[in-house]
């Protein structure tokens, strides 16, 4: 498992003034270069020195996805940690720990378990499942003060009529939006990679909605401001790309984001090609004021460590 690949080793020790030749001094512009590092080094202490511990009064509301770190430590103790780190809410955890969040003064962000990614409403088979366990979900919802249940597609299934299967989304989902509408909650209804075929959270071979452009096609026939695109960076890099400008382009039609580095969905550190600065910029620009929720599988051999790498990030833009 790999560190903060921007942690300096620990045998690295301070340069000795006295070891500094002529050749040194001419390679470095003299004293005027030297005074500008030394200038940098000591804004950086002093920025440093002045940053909170906790991120929860940052410009970003964020969240994380709990599945993420299961093999890792139990609920308690990650939302523990998630509080002291600043993170506002939790999210893809059992319903079983939502009083415990709660009452630890934090929010959920997003309700889960309604129905899975594979068994979705573009599969005939699954249309009961669905419309029943969104009816549930957004009870649920409702009782613990979230705004957004999650949805997907589902996957594709052999002698599936694509045209068919879409309007089979949009026919199942407009029979819960009148419930969903009527208690204030936005179905978030998620796009996917289908590219990754690594690991089984990694990417989702098959899956329906693996196109962003078409997700949001779904969207606007649904119609309803009550049904939005669940922006899971991550994916959208693997899939479309182009990720400020769609940003941009469906900012309306957004109701939640999901954080990842790529390739393999770990942190969003330096080891990964999706540039987090700008883009949770340009996510503050369109006036969005919604959760960004992580959802990095942990590679650091601190996983707490990690997190609040990623809190950090978001908070210091």
């Amino acid at each position: 498992m790999k560190q903060d690949p921007r942690k300096q080793p620990a045998n690295l020790s301070p340069i000795d003034s006295n070891s500094f030749s002529r050749r040194h001094l001419l390679k470095l512009g003299a004293g005027s270069t030297l005074g500008l590092l030394a200038g940098q080094a000591c804004a950086q202490r002093t920025e440093s020195a002045s940053r909170p511990q906790s991120v929860a009064d940052g410009r970003i509301n964020q969240s994380i996805m709990g599945w993420c770190y299961k093999d890792l430590m139990d609920v308690p103790t990650l939302a523990k940690h998630c509080k002291e780190i600043g993170l506002v809410a939790m999210e893809g955890i059992s319903a079983d720990n939502y009083s415990m969040i709660k009452g630890l003064g934090m929010e959920i962000s997003l309700v889960s378990g309604a129905h899975g990614f594979k068994q979705g409403p573009c599969n005939p088979e699954y249309h009961d499942l669905v419309v029943n366990g969104l009816t549930r979900a957004i009870d649920l919802a409702k009782d613990v003060g979230c705004k957004k249940v999650i949805t997907f597609t589902g996957m594709r299934y052999p002698g599936m009529d694509d045209e068919k299967a879409a309007q089979r989304c949009i026919d199942t989902w407009k029979e819960v939006l009148p419930k969903a509408e009527k208690n204030g909650i936005t179905l978030a209804f998620e796009h996917l990679n289908s590219r990754d075929d690594s690991h089984p959270m990694k990417g989702h071979p098959g899956y329906f909605g693996d196109d962003v452009d078409f997700c949001i096609d779904l969207v606007k026939q649904i119609g309803s401001e009550n049904f939005k695109l669940l922006f899971d960076i991550y994916h959208v890099s693997i899939m479309n790309g182009d990720i400020i400008r769609r940003i941009r382009q469906y900012k309306d039609y957004i109701a939640h984001y999901h954080t990842a580095g790529n390739p393999g969905r770990g942190e969003i550190d330096d080891t990964q090609e999706i540039n987090y600065k700008p883009i949770l910029d340009a996510i503050l620009e369109t006036g969005y004021e919604g959760y960004v929720a992580h959802e990095f599988i942990p590679t650091w051999d601190d996983p707490v460590a990690a997190l609040r790498h990623a809190a950090d990030l978001s908070y210091f833009q």
